[in-house]
């Protein structure tokens, strides 16, 4: 099993990243090391953090080399011409961003025959997440039939969006009773998922349907539906774009009316990436997560993906769980500036502050 360098840290590197060395020739042989004309002078896949440049040594083992190539996720960052013995470049990995992205070297032989040597570069957050504590402010009603997973408020009015096959639907809900002022039900085929509300636009993702449907706002009629590729888990956005989630680490910004991608980050704390990112919410330039399966959930840099701090809902599992799933729901009344939460099936929603650590 390959092992990785780890430039500047030491990092616990999960095996879904082990990918070794590959060495191609043009003609579609694998030839062994030595007959490659420039390889990594490394065999191990590299770690790495955030705005730290991480050393390339190559090793150039044929003269008759015309140019080389370093190509780092699909662009070209550095090339020699007739290069010679060993070289070494600076590395600026984060260029991308976070995550995982391939690094390949690709030499052209004077008879024009290519190699290509390759490896994989994994780009760690330089940031250690905060732990906030989240704290019961007051506790509301909330239907413990309703399997949660969206909640948004849109000028003060709180809507949820809810899951399970013959049970998704899309409703506005009295804040402090619980009770459904109004809902609109989806076909018995369709799972839905996170809900978020721009303009006067209602948008429902469903999870494996691969359909967005789009609402009218105030009449909760379904106007259109978008489609995309994979799985939908939740939903927000910051004005502009839509923010979706896939179950993942990977969140994708999306244009409003085509629901195509316009940008994707991959969220990373300083040890590896954060998956299983389920509903969302937009709260003061941050979007929050849910992990699925926890009593956690992550607050995100929209620019980068960076976790700065990790929330603890021990204590709304204990005082709301009571027999229902999992922790699901943000929601932040940008009128009232108070954060809600609850999970799917609970008979609880909690008014929450989060405790921060003093500085």
């Amino acid at each position: 099993m390959k092992k990785y360098i780890v430039i500047g840290l030491i990092v616990l590197v999960g095996a879904a990243f082990i990918i070794g060395p590959m060495l191609k020739g043009s003609e579609g042989d694998d030839p062994s090391k030595d007959q490659a004309p420039a390889t990594f002078a490394f065999e191990e896949n590299l770690a790495t953090k955030w705005n730290q440049l991480v050393p390339i040594s190559i090793d150039v083992n044929m003269k008759d080399v015309k140019k080389l190539q370093l190509i780092y996720n699909d662009s070209v960052f550095k090339t020699w011409i007739a290069p010679k013995g060993n070289l070494t470049f600076q590395l600026d990995a984060g260029y991308f961003g976070l995550g995982t992205r391939s690094i390949v070297l690709l030499s052209t032989l004077n008879d024009g025959t290519t190699y290509t040597d390759n490896r994989m570069i994994r780009v760690l957050s330089d940031v250690k997440p905060e732990i906030w504590i989240a704290e019961i402010a007051s506790t509301l009603p909330h239907l413990s039939t309703s399997f949660t997973q969206g909640l948004e408020f849109n000028e003060g009015v709180l809507y949820e969006g809810t899951g399970q096959l013959g049970q998704s639907m899309v409703a506005q809900v009295n804040l402090n009773s619980g009770e459904i002022i109004k809902k609109m039900g989806l076909d018995g085929t369709y799972f839905g998922e996170g809900i978020t509300i721009l303009k006067d636009k209602l948008y429902q993702l469903t999870w494996q349907n691969q359909k967005c449907f789009v609402y009218n706002k105030s009449t909760f009629a379904i106007e259109k539906d978008l489609t995309y590729t994979g799985e939908g888990w939740g939903l927000c956005n910051d004005g502009a774009s839509l923010i979706m989630s896939d179950g993942t680490e990977r969140i994708v910004f999306r244009n409003p009316e085509t629901f195509q991608i316009e940008r994707t980050i991959e969220v990373y704390d300083d040890r590896g990436p954060i998956s299983k990112l389920n509903e969302l919410e937009y709260i003061d330039g941050l979007i929050y997560a849910n992990i699925w399966m926890t009593n956690s959930a992550v607050v995100i840099q929209p620019e980068n993906g960076k976790v700065i701090a990790v929330i603890d809902g021990s204590v709304l599992i204990k005082e709301g769980q009571n027999g229902g799933d999992v922790m699901n729901g943000i929601a932040f009344n940008a009128k009232t500036s108070k954060t809600y939460m609850t999970g799917k099936n609970w008979s609880k929603l909690f008014e929450v502050r989060f405790k921060k650590p003093v500085v």
